[in-house]
């Protein structure tokens, strides 16, 4: 199937929106093929505020509506347990709130930016999806991250090229208890890399210290800012750690 025949059969969708490389494709499409269309941000302790700007700035070039809705997913115990299939009872959590909004706006159809491939046996997330009937077109018509990419550098999103970025939950050992500190002290630490230039990064919690991940071709610029990276991570962790097996 192809994705305008998909938007020819279901006209009329609500979209759960992130601002990431494929709800910003899918979000597009909906809007180009279909009908009707409206997004549904989730803010979250999980998401970053630069995930929220992208979101707002991607739906504005494209005209399409953005309802943000606001989802305390630290009040869930299991979620904040931190167990394997975390993700699984947060997406159950979140997209539950986005079809009561979606259906109180009259749209009986859900989508989200699953792609064709993510592996569903790594993804608890899907598991939820499949049971709330989240339908996933991209994954449905075959539609590849590599594939999303060029269609959204045609389309000329800016979001063509971002980073892929998983939830500051990721960064919390499983079985580790998440807390509001443990998010904010991740978000802050990896906004202060951002602003040293860095990207597809991450700062992990390990015990009480932050473990640093960088391509290969970024450990410069952490040794080059080293003194100052230590000095505002020394805040909110006892030590600093530079993980040498490097993101690919």
């Amino acid at each position: 199937m192809k994705i305008e025949e998909f938007f020819a059969q279901h006209p009329q969708t609500a979209i759960a929106f992130s601002g990431g490389v494929d709800s910003s494709y899918l979000l597009y499409a909906a809007k180009k093929y279909g009908k009707e269309v409206q997004a549904y941000y989730v803010k979250s302790a999980f998401q970053p505020q630069f995930e929220m700007d992208d979101a707002m700035r991607l739906a504005a070039d494209i005209d399409v509506p953005v309802k943000v809705l606001q989802a305390d997913v630290l009040a869930s115990e299991i979620v904040t347990d931190n167990p394997a299939d975390r993700c699984y009872h947060c997406k159950r959590v979140i997209f539950g709130m986005i079809l009561k909004a979606a259906a109180k706006d009259h749209f009986s159809v859900l989508l989200d930016g699953t792609n064709a491939s993510d592996d569903a046996n790594d993804r608890p997330g899907m598991r939820a999806l499949k049971e709330l009937q989240v339908l996933s077109p991209l994954r449905e018509c075959g539609l590849t991250k590599d594939e999303v990419r060029r269609r959204s550098k045609e389309a000329g999103l800016f979001t063509w090229d971002k980073p892929a970025y998983a939830c500051l939950a990721t960064r919390i050992p499983t079985g580790e208890k998440i807390t509001a500190d443990k998010l904010k002290a991740t978000e802050e630490a990896e906004d202060y890399l951002f602003s040293l230039g860095l990207t597809n990064f991450r700062v992990r919690r390990f015990a009480d210290a932050a473990r640093i991940q960088v391509p290969a071709d970024q450990i410069g610029i952490i040794m080059n800012n080293r003194e100052m990276i230590l000095d505002r991570f020394k805040k909110d962790y006892k030590a600093v750690l530079l993980d040498l097996e490097v993101r690919k």
